[in-house]
């Protein structure tokens, strides 16, 4: 198994909190080590990493709103659905509008676009206290390197 950096979001486009909504960019690369088996000689994004996608784009739609204050983890997808190959080189606009929120739980209705709709699905992340204080920082930096603003953010 090989596994990459999982950052598949490159930056925050629109960030609104007072509706619940995020629209990122993603650049798929040209190459990558995944097209190498997915598939040769055919290379396209496998579609659970667009799911993954749509998972960060909804996680940052998370930190944004909680102001850094807890961590979303992906916790389950229904109603998915993809209706396009992604080949590399792709530029993905990646929507998610949070419907709800509470009880350790958040759940988003997300989407990809590319000239047309690529996949959607109903994502659920468990939001809970940062497990650890690297990754705390690690996500701060992340934000910054996006272009989010959370919500109550001074920094």
């Amino acid at each position: 198994m090989r596994l990459e950096y999982f950052q598949m979001i490159d930056r925050i486009v629109d960030f609104d909190a007072a509706t619940g909504r995020i629209h990122a960019k993603a650049f798929v690369p040209e190459t990558s080590p995944v097209f190498e088996g997915h598939f040769p000689g055919y290379p396209i994004m496998p579609g659970v990493l667009l799911i993954e996608t749509m998972a960060q784009a909804s996680g940052f739609l998370i930190l944004g709103l909680n102001g850094l204050t807890r961590m979303p983890f992906f916790a389950g997808c229904k109603k998915a659905k993809f209706r396009k190959f992604i080949e590399p080189g792709a530029e993905l606009d990646v929507y998610a509008t949070m419907t709800h929120d509470g009880s350790g739980f958040a759940v988003t209705e997300a989407k990809i676009e590319q000239g047309g709709p690529v996949c959607d699905a109903e994502l659920t992340l468990r939001v809970m206290d940062f497990p650890a204080p690297e990754l705390i920082e690690n996500m701060r930096d992340r934000v910054r390197q996006i272009g989010l603003t959370p919500v109550g953010d001074t920094v």
